[in-house]
């Protein structure tokens, strides 16, 4: 049913959990997993010029994390026995670096972990899962803790 499925993480509790769903999945449908991790490569635009200077701090950072999250991820489908393959993806939009990997993944299936941001938070945050389910036209599983 589904051949292949994108999993977006970032480290968080809730994106294991999506990945917990994807594994189980993945092995029932015998399918290929994508996993990525969307790096904002431009986070300060907007801000002034005042935070330029921390950029290349930011990235580096931003790297390590998406590393650590990615071979963790790795990990977890590699000791299941699902074929697995990873990318760090920049976008402006972590929901758009999502939605254009599954389009270039040829996925059928993006499963991803929402944090269930509500009130203040949500509208200062947004909900990238939100903007994922209204810009693809693929299935999308979203876990909640």
């Amino acid at each position: 049913m589904f051949k292949h499925i994108l999993v977006p993480v970032d480290g968080s509790a809730t994106a294991a959990l999506a990945l917990d769903k994807a594994i189980g999945l993945a092995r029932a449908f015998s399918s290929q997993v994508t996993v990525v991790f969307v790096i904002d490569p431009y986070p300060f635009a907007g801000v002034g010029t005042d935070f330029s200077y921390g950029q290349t701090e930011y990235l580096s950072a931003a790297t390590a994390e998406a590393n650590a999250a990615i071979k963790s991820a790795r990990q977890a489908l590699e000791a299941a026995g699902v074929p697995v393959t990873t990318s760090i993806v920049e976008a402006h939009a972590a929901w758009r670096g999502v939605v254009d990997a599954a389009t270039s993944a040829q996925a059928d299936l993006i499963v991803m972990g929402s944090h269930g941001r509500s009130g203040l938070e949500k509208l200062v945050l947004g909900s990238v899962a939100q903007r994922v389910l209204s810009h693809t036209q693929l299935p999308v599983l979203v876990v909640r803790e």
